[in-house]
C-alpha cells in the first residue's frame, strides 16, 4: 500500500522510468551500458516506491498511552524550553526518519486539536539542535483526557521540500490515524509534561503505531 501523498509522483516516476528503460533499448547499442543505465533507473523507481509505501498497522487507540508517531531513531531524550505554545519547559522526545524510513505521521494519541500552525523556516539537517525552530515546521497541540495537552512537531530536514499537515484546530483525531507526511527526510518532536516516564531510549528504533512511547 502506498500513501495518496505519493500517488502523482509515483505516477510520474513509472512514466519517465518506462520511457528511459525503453529508450535504452532503442538508443544504446553497447549491453553493458544500456543495463548500467536501466538498472540505475529501475533502483530509482524502487527508492520512490518504499518511500512513499503506507503498512497497514491497526491499533486499537488507548487513551492511556502515547505511540511513536512515525518510523525512524529516537535521537533525543531531554527537558527543553518550549516557547510557541506552552512556553515553559516540557519533555522532548525526537525521532529521526532517514529517508528509507516510512514517512506517514500517525496521531500518537487521541483528542482534540487545540492548536495546528505552519511555519516557513530552512533545511538544515533534521538532526541539527536548532532544526527544531528554524526548519519549515508544523507544530500541532492535541488535547488528550489522561495526558493534558500533548504537542508534536513535524520538522523538515535537508532534503524535505513539502511538509503535509491533516491536522485542524476543532478537529477529533484517533491515535493511530494518518496525521500527516513529510516528503524526503525529516524528524518529527514530541513535548510531554516534566516528569513524564518514557518507555524509549536514546537510538532506540521506534516504529509508527507500534513502539509505545509513554503508558499509564
Amino acid at each position: 500500500m502506498f500513501h495518496k501523498e505519493g500517488t502523482k509522483i509515483i505516477f510520474y516516476s513509472l512514466v519517465v522510468a518506462t520511457i528511459l528503460i525503453v529508450a535504452a533499448d532503442f538508443f544504446i547499442a553497447t549491453p553493458w551500458l544500456r543495463m548500467i543505465i536501466q538498472s540505475i533507473v529501475l533502483i530509482l523507481l524502487i527508492l520512490v516506491l518504499q518511500f512513499f509505501r503506507n503498512p497497514e498497522r491497526s491499533i486499537t487507540p488507548n487513551d492511556n498511552t502515547i505511540i511513536a508517531p512515525v518510523d525512524g531513531k529516537v535521537v533525543v531524550i531531554e527537558e527543553v524550553y518550549e516557547p510557541e505554545y506552552f512556553k515553559d519547559k516540557r519533555l522532548m522526545v525526537s525521532i529521526f526518519m532517514s529517508p528509507i524510513n516510512v514517512h506517514v505521521t500517525r496521531y500518537a494519541l487521541s483528542g482534540i486539536v487545540k492548536y495546528s500552525k505552519y511555519h516557513p523556516g530552512k533545511y538544515l539537517v533534521a538532526w541539527h539542535p536548532k532544526a527544531s525552530e528554524e526548519n519549515e515546521r508544523t507544530s500541532v497541540v492535541i488535547e488528550n483526557p489522561v495526558f493534558g495537552e500533548i504537542m508534536y512537531r513535524q520538522i523538515a530536514g535537508a532534503l524535505a521540500r513539502r511538509i503535509v499537515n491533516y491536522a485542524e484546530v476543532g478537529q477529533s483525531v484517533e491515535q493511530g490515524d494518518d496525521a500527516g507526511f513529510i516528503k524526503f527526510g525529516s524528524r518529527v518532536d514530541l513535548y510531554l509534561p516534566l516528569g513524564t516516564d518514557v518507555e524509549v531510549v536514546l537510538q532506540q528504533k521506534a516504529i509508527g503505531n507500534i513502539t509505545q512511547i509513554v503508558g499509564k
